[in-house]
């Protein structure tokens, strides 16, 4: 469960950040395409679109007319991806625990994690302090992923 609580944590700050990585934790083989539509993330074009609509998004956020992401929207993207990454990272007979866990960690993680931009944001600026957010997420997520192999390769 601790993938799945991580994975909720990334998806907290992007929505679309826990699909890319997925799609390419599978791509490349390092999660099983177990789940519903996995198989299809496999595909070169389908990973590369959930690549582009998470850079869309990281791109999206340095915009002064970004929408904040604790907005109804934002919420839902939120908790639908955290949902299938979560099922996604969990062991087989958890999935559902899994996406369980990772959408309350998302919900509860997108208001801290809007404060705390909130108060950087202040201080630093909406562009500096969202290219240090957003190689934090995309490393972490990236990072979740690889948690397995990097258990087993200790």
């Amino acid at each position: 469960m601790l993938r799945s609580f991580l994975i909720g944590l990334v998806a907290g700050q992007r929505g679309m950040t826990p699909l890319a990585v997925v799609a390419v934790a599978t791509r490349n083989g390092s999660l099983p395409p177990e789940l519903p539509a996995q198989g299809l993330l496999e595909h070169p074009v389908v990973a590369a679109g959930t690549a582009a609509l998470a850079a869309a998004e990281m791109v999206g956020d340095k915009m002064k007319s970004a929408p904040d992401r604790i907005v109804p929207i934002g919420l839902a993207t939120r908790a639908m991806t955290a949902a299938y990454a979560g099922a996604a990272l969990a062991p087989r007979d958890r999935r559902l625990l899994g996406a369980a866990v990772a959408v309350g960690t998302a919900l509860a993680s997108s208001y801290l994690g809007w404060r705390l931009r909130c108060a950087a944001m202040a201080r630093f600026g909406q562009t500096a302090t969202g290219f240090v957010e957003e190689a934090a997420v995309f490393a972490s997520g990236l990072a979740v992923t690889r948690l397995p192999a990097m258990a087993a390769a200790a």
